[in-house]
């Protein structure tokens, strides 16, 4: 299990508080009319450190050094960095009463006493946006846009970057400090900001239009470069209903960043709560969690390309112009679409597939057939999402687990999935492995592994092989794949051959394999789509292929009267 925990970048005023006296020493505050600006947050009042100053950073990695020294957390999570400020204005601590309010139900009012700043052309910009929606002060709720940054920096320029600069310093201390890959969550972020943390969406509602909202957020900031990013399940506040929640959890599962979160103020929410929920959950994230092979395959990609782990369909289906406006759907990587169900007592889900063969997670006989894209209606029980797989795709499965650490060290699956029916296609995909830790995801030997998959069928002959690339990790760690299940071929295999690193390794590489059909195909899709054939799914088990070596296998497809 992992220790994260929430910080905000305010530092209360207090002069018997050593972070506050070190960064007063050494003159690291954002300043106004030369004096560092004063502001309200949750500790009361504070001031807030400038990331842009040398010193500040260097202040803030040694700050980051002495708490973990305290407390040896794994990860932080850097919240109210817009920067967020309860008050508005040039603030000075009031003498009439104490500010923060002892006690206080409504600690994010004001209780510093302020005055609007009116003097300036960076305070009152001579042409107005409508900030905060209600077209209030451009320094409403933050820090005075006239205040100034290291080197004379005006907030007015720098607002933006606040929280990012923020990111990279808090990336700088935890990497080394640990020497790991830092774990860093962001609420404020901009250009850049994905190169150094995730991020989660903010307050947003317990409401199924906010659940609904979630999505198109989702694919927003993946194209702004933030792949790792996904809402408060459930919603932050107020509290959900208990369908709302199954729903919800159902769809968060598939965030590339999952969590359950919520208002301290909020009844709990926990997902084992409500015995539905548990159920939904185990459900979803049990899918989620043998799915992690492709997840951080994919983040790997991100890393190297900026390409979203979660993506629009028009995404990797450029030419299918009917999906251009879908944001109730979305793809996990190219060959992944996650339909969730987004409206209150719906038991079932319309939803729109790229031409071509789909094929059910949970279900492998469930089988879409898109011809021309038009919305297919899916069963969607309570406690039940649909995921589907695309053909010509080759996704690395794992068995799962309870805690990610061990779904990474079980045996592989590969799911390749073919054109229902076909006797000529291809198919592909890709795994990278290493220790999930390392401050940089690059291949190195000892390291890392990729591996590339390869499959193709030529009428009744199927071949499947893989491609390393430094599999000497993969080796080290044991890593095998016990099994292949194929779809969209039809009958069961014979001929099995097997070659390991361009030997032949039938006997050596395998325990005792055997092949095994699926039952018949249960056809979604337009009509007209033929549904008469048999089998969908043909299971190699009993495999011992080690992942860090080449592999060819071979077989042949035959039906059975």
């Amino acid at each position: 299990m992992k220790y994260i925990v929430l910080i905000d970048p305010g530092i209360a005023v207090n002069s018997s508080y050593g972070v506050y006296q070190r960064g007063m020493e050494r003159d690291i505050f954002i300043k106004l009319d030369g004096q560092p600006y004063l502001a309200q947050v949750w500790p009361g009042p504070v001031y807030f450190p400038d990331f842009l100053n040398p010193n500040g950073v260097s202040w803030w990695i040694d700050e980051v050094r002495r708490f973990h020294d305290l407390v040896p957390v794994d990860g932080l999570w850097i919240d109210m960095n817009e920067a967020s400020n309860f008050c508005t204005g040039k603030c000075t601590i009031p003498k009439t009463h104490q500010c923060p309010i002892p006690d206080t139900k409504t600690p994010w009012l004001c209780c510093l006493d302020c005055k609007n700043l009116t003097n300036t052309r960076w305070d009152e910009p001579p042409y107005k946006i409508n900030a905060s929606g209600q077209t209030a002060r451009l320094g409403f709720n933050t820090i005075a846009t006239s205040a100034t940054h290291y080197n004379g920096i005006l907030e007015y320029n720098a607002h933006s970057l606040y929280g990012f600069s923020q990111a990279i310093a808090t990336h700088t201390a935890l990497q080394g400090l640990q020497g790991k890959r830092p774990f860093i969550l962001t609420r404020s972020t901009f250009v850049g900001s994905g190169a150094y943390a995730a991020h989660w969406t903010g307050d947003n509602k317990g409401t199924w239009e906010n659940l609904r909202y979630s999505i198109s957020t989702m694919l927003n900031f993946g194209i702004f470069g933030m792949p790792m990013v996904g809402s408060d399940i459930c919603g932050f506040y107020p509290s959900p209903t208990e369908e709302l929640c199954n729903r919800w959890i159902e769809l968060g599962a598939f965030y590339p960043f999952s969590r359950d979160h919520a208002n301290f103020a909020s009844p709990r929410q926990e997902l084992y709560v409500w015995d539905s929920v548990a159920k939904s959950a185990r459900n979803a994230l049990g899918m989620r969690y043998k799915l992690l092979p492709y997840l951080y395959t994919l983040n790997y990609q991100a890393h190297l390309t900026g390409a979203p782990v979660a993506r629009p369909v028009f995404f990797s289906f450029p030419d299918f112009t009917p999906c251009y406006g879908l944001s109730t759907q979305f793809l996990l990587g190219p060959g992944v679409m996650v339909s969730p169900v987004l409206e209150q007592g719906a038991t079932s889900v319309s939803a729109m597939f790229p031409p071509g063969t789909w094929y059910n997670l949970f279900d492998m006989s469930k089988v879409v057939v898109s011809r021309s894209g038009a919305p297919v209606k899916l069963d969607a029980p309570l406690n039940e999402i649909n995921v589907h797989v695309y053909q010509n795709t080759i996704l690395p499965m794992q068995r799962g687990g309870f805690v990610s650490k061990d779904a990474r060290a079980t045996p592989f699956t590969l799911v390749v999935a073919f054109p229902f029916g076909a006797t000529q296609a291809d198919a592909e995909g890709a795994v990278y492995v290493d220790d999930d830790e390392r401050p940089e995801m690059v291949l190195a030997e000892g390291q890392a592994s990729y591996v590339r998959f390869h499959a193709s069928v030529r009428g009744k002959a199927v071949t499947v092989r893989s491609e390393v690339l430094m599999g000497s990790y993969s080796l080290h760690k044991g890593l095998v794949v016990e099994k292949l299940s194929v779809l969209g071929l039809e009958g069961t295999g014979k001929d099995l051959a097997i070659q390991v690193d361009g030997t032949d390794a039938t006997a050596v590489a395998t325990s005792s394999p055997y092949f095994a059909a699926g039952g018949n195909a249960k056809l979604q899709g337009e009509e007209g789509v033929e549904d008469s054939k048999n089998g969908v799914m043909v299971e190699i088990g009993g495999l011992a292929l080690p992942l860090g070596k080449s592999f060819t296998m071979t077989w042949n497809m035959r039906i059975e009267a």
